[in-house]
């Protein structure tokens, strides 16, 4: 994969997850800063996921731990637990906000 196909690829989840967000109906805010996203929640807790370019990875960042992700067969995919990126941001998104967020 060259850096284009990265940016696309990382693009393209980050939106889903921006638009995944706003429909939830969540009280979950999100800020975009160079290549960090970063998930705020009511109880002041965060998400943090940015671009590791060099190594073509997403990282993720969150109370239950930092995860590394992969891209794998079409999908992104994590290192230690070999969960799928979008479901782990759902998952810790809704722990984070004590409420089922889905989209």
């Amino acid at each position: 994969m060259n850096t284009t196909q990265y940016h696309e690829l990382v693009d393209a989840e980050w939106m889903t997850i921006e638009e995944g967000i706003d429909e939830s109906g969540a009280d979950i805010d999100y800020e975009t800063s160079g290549n960090v996203l970063t998930i705020d929640f009511e109880d002041r807790s965060q998400i943090i996921i940015n671009r590791q370019e060099p190594m073509s990875e997403i990282w993720l960042a969150s109370r239950s731990g930092g995860f590394h992700f992969a891209y794998k067969d079409g999908k992104w995919i994590c290192s230690k637990s070999g969960v799928e990126f979008m479901d782990m941001v759902k998952q810790e998104c809704s722990k984070h906000a004590g409420e089922d967020v889905n989209w």
